[in-house]
């Protein structure tokens, strides 16, 4: 249910204490025999807050040097990109991390103090950097990257996510020997080094991500037919690392731009409110874009991005916002039209728990569907061969190919899926909107919905584990079950979870990594009382095995 302040502006109660915040990451030293208090790296890093001593000094300390060691490990001497969001705790732990790399004789590029730096940017800092250099380890001068930010997360979070050489999210081979590193250092700091900052910072390579990016966007996306459409487009930077870009864009590429809110505050008190009644940058969230969605009518196509400006949403003037799996099949649909530099045979790659229109979609372009785990680690490889032109994400994350078919960004780039609705609207002369009725009235219409249910600590790690087998139920919302998959059809790789499928439905359950609570996602291809009924007996499903 949701809160009764949703949609609706914050208030002084709901703002953080940035001055409590900041104290509590130096004056709190976390327990490493507290479970709550370890490294952990979710799909995105490592996140957690100063104020539950998750996210303080130690664990930026700790975890750094483990990069350190892991990045010597692989033979990995090339330069580290360090970029970082807007979140208060953010400038903290990029200058903590600079402290120890330095001291550790490790290559830093990164911005200046004040800048910011979206993690599609990091990302494509190091595919060009590493473009035809060798890939094995010990290689050459490989460089690799962090990025400081917890992304969507309340301003009282902070995160850390590394990105190795292939520039994408690191896998969990990365991330378990990292963490596992780290939580040994929060026990036994004396390997780790520092160097002062002001002392660092005289050797950090200034490292131009904005200019590097914003001119390379031509080569992904068709500006000139914006231009020429005069497209009216409405950015919203949602306070984030995406503001100083979006000016640069504004200012020097000729687009009929205007970012919408270009302040940046730690507090966020210029947000709506979220689903639940809390301050989060999501910008697939109507309640938390409730501002942009009610000056859609100034814009042809108006957009947002999260913290890292790795997530994109999308506002029509006819549609308002689009569901992240609308705009996902209608960018798919487009693109593989549109891209001729594109290999013949790359495919389309999608979670396991995006809607299953994209398979239509996919099957009516003739090209390969890849389905694999929730995690956008999991299309890297496809997009740096090219057997992929395009990986996204239910939760509104993607990137796909440069227009001559090379490697764009491994992570996902919320700057160039929003100026993609652009060039959507610029060349087809409809809006992504009405493209996704098109689609529906292809294929048929879908009703999706993603909620949340309480989960101990235990019944997620059981959940995590399930076999078919331990799914007793033979129906769902009165039709057989057709498959019940722990195991992802794109790759083989584990779901972590479990998802069941009947001939016109399908759910999916997996434990969140940062709050207890496991994740249920649903679609019914009939109509959303149907929708309903799935989401209540795959609730009872789940139940049932968690309670087993």
């Amino acid at each position: 249910m949701a809160h009764e302040r949703a949609g609706q502006p914050a208030q002084p109660s709901d703002l953080i204490d940035v001055d409590a915040v900041l104290a509590a990451y130096h004056d709190r030293v976390p327990d490493p025999e507290d479970p709550a208090q370890r490294v952990v790296f979710g799909t995105s890093g490592h996140r957690g807050s100063s104020l539950d001593t998750a996210f303080n000094e130690a664990h930026i300390a700790a975890t750094t040097q483990a990069i350190v060691e892991y990045r010597a490990d692989q033979g990995i001497t090339g330069p580290l990109y360090l970029g970082k969001d807007t979140h208060a705790l953010s400038g903290p732990a990029w200058r903590t991390a600079i402290e120890v790399l330095h001291a550790a004789g490790v290559s830093v590029r990164a911005e200046r103090d004040d800048e910011y730096t979206p993690t599609p940017a990091v990302s494509r800092a190091i595919v060009r950097h590493n473009a035809g250099r060798p890939g094995s380890a010990g290689g050459g001068a490989l460089a690799d990257g962090i990025v400081v930010t917890p992304s969507h997360n309340p301003p009282r979070d902070g995160g850390f996510k590394y990105n190795p050489p292939h520039g994408g999210p690191a896998g969990s081979e990365a991330t378990s020997a990292i963490a596992a590193r780290a939580n040994e250092l929060l026990a036994d700091p004396g390997a780790i080094r520092r160097t002062r900052y002001e002392r660092a910072a005289a050797d950090v390579e200034r490292f131009d991500y904005r200019t590097a990016y914003c001119t390379d966007l031509q080569h992904a996306l068709d500006l000139d037919a914006v231009r020429a459409a005069g497209v009216r487009i409405g950015a919203d930077p949602m306070g984030g690392a995406s503001v100083q870009y979006w000016e640069w864009i504004a200012e020097r590429l000729g687009l009929d731009l205007t970012v919408v809110n270009p302040e940046v505050d730690p507090r966020w008190a210029f947000m709506t409110l979220d689903t639940d009644g809390k301050i989060r940058m999501d910008c697939s969230s109507p309640d938390a874009m409730a501002s942009l969605i009610a000056n859609r009518d100034r814009f042809d196509v108006a957009t947002g991005n999260d913290a890292d400006a790795d997530r994109h949403g999308i506002v029509t003037p006819d549609g308002g916002l689009m569901n992240p799996n609308a705009y996902l099949a209608v960018a798919i649909s487009y693109l593989f039209g549109a891209r001729d530099g594109w290999p013949p045979r790359a495919g389309v790659g999608k979670t396991l728990v995006s809607s299953s229109l994209i398979d239509k979609v996919a099957a009516e372009l003739g090209r390969p569907l890849v389905e694999v785990p929730v995690g956008f680690k999991w299309f890297v490889p496809g997009l740096q061969t090219g057997e992929l032109g395009f990986g996204g994400e239910e939760s509104a994350g993607a990137s796909f190919l440069a227009r001559d078919g090379s490697t764009w960004t491994t992570d996902k780039d919320g700057i160039l899926l929003t100026l993609l609705a652009s060039e959507i609207t610029a060349v087809t002369g409809r809006s992504p909107s009405q493209l996704y009725a098109e689609l529906e009235a292809r294929h048929g219409a879908s009703s999706y919905a993603r909620t949340d249910a309480p989960a101990t600590r235990e019944q997620k790690a059981r959940l995590a584990k399930l076999s078919a087998s331990d799914v007793t139920a033979d129906t769902l919302a009165g039709e057989p079950i057709t498959a019940v998959l722990t195991e992802a059809p794109g790759n083989g790789a584990a779901i972590g979870g479990l998802k069941v499928q009947t001939a016109s439905a399908w759910f999916a359950a997996r434990p969140s990594g940062t709050e207890d609570v496991y994740k249920i996602y649903a679609e019914s291809l009939k109509d959303a009382d149907h929708l309903a009924r799935v989401q209540q007996e795959a609730k009872a499903v789940v139940d049932a095995v968690l309670g087993g």
